[in-house]
């Protein structure tokens, strides 16, 4: 019980901080302006406070991770549950979770110094900065999140429904993608969830390799900025403590905790109506 309420009160510490800091910001900020002004320069003379584009920034780059790891961790959840045999799924599995071992700031220089060079050969107009490569390499970091949950789901589907399709004449192919796979969805889509979360708040890899030059634009191939790579660009200690400019950062916590939360919300809500109950 001690446990459990350390968490819990951990979690309520952390909302009444963000919330206690953030009344500061709101207090000479309006929350219309926050949530619409199409320009985000709290730290220069002209001063606008529009998350827009640190949230544009933030969804683009998650959404390129997500179009990443979704499709190989898939792939490599479906290889490894009903291809891969029990010998090779013991050593490849290890190996492949060893990539969410590696330290952020390693993927952030690795995206920085070898596929963005990479990335310039084939397409000569990308910026030294830019949002693809930090996307791309971030959806490598978070392809053990998709591949591992989704593959544990699909190994616990009960052995009697692949069997059930054997017998029907069902190819190995057909009995993974119409019968295991369903029946794993719940969790499938749970692991997605939580990937998504965990590219959103991503912070080494965008602060090095996206850039830091908030912008509204889908466009990939130039600089952005995250809401958590301005938050490690206000926290080197150069804005003063107690100013509108260093309560930025609270606000800028808060939105991307309701962020996260309403993300886990709908991921308990979709494993809760897609999960499928044996008897």
């Amino acid at each position: 019980m001690f446990c459990s309420l350390l968490s819990v009160f951990t979690t309520l510490a952390i909302i009444i901080i963000l919330l206690s800091e953030s009344w500061g910001f709101f207090q000479k900020v309006s929350l219309w302006e926050f949530l619409t002004d199409t320009q985000w320069t709290p730290l220069f003379t002209n001063k606008h406070f529009g998350i827009l584009p640190l949230l544009c920034g933030t969804l683009l780059t998650t959404f390129i991770a997500i179009s990443v790891a979704v499709p190989c961790g898939l792939i490599s959840a479906i290889f490894l549950s009903e291809y891969a045999s029990q010998r090779l799924r013991n050593v490849v599995k290890p190996i492949l979770e060893i990539l969410a071992a590696v330290p952020t700031v390693v993927y952030g220089y690795f995206a920085l110094l070898f596929v963005t060079p990479l990335l310039k050969q084939m397409i000569p107009s990308i910026s030294g900065f830019n949002a693809l490569s930090a996307g791309f390499v971030m959806g490598i970091m978070i392809i053990p999140l998709v591949s591992s949950l989704s593959e544990d789901a699909m190994h616990a589907v009960p052995h009697g429904l692949r069997e059930g399709g054997y017998a029907l004449g069902a190819e190995k192919i057909q009995v993974a993608l119409r019968i295991v796979f369903p029946a794993a969805l719940s969790g499938i889509i749970a692991s997605i969830i939580l990937a998504f979360s965990r590219a959103i708040g991503e912070t080494m890899i965008v602060a090095i390799a996206a850039g830091q030059q908030p912008r509204l634009t889908l466009n990939p191939l130039v600089p952005v900025e995250t809401i958590t790579a301005y938050i490690v660009q206000v926290s080197l200690g150069d804005t003063p403590h107690g100013t509108i400019e260093y309560k930025t950062i609270f606000a800028c916590g808060t939105a991307l905790f309701f962020m996260t939360f309403l993300l886990n919300m709908v991921s308990f809500k979709l494993k809760k109506r897609f999960q499928e109950v044996y008897i």
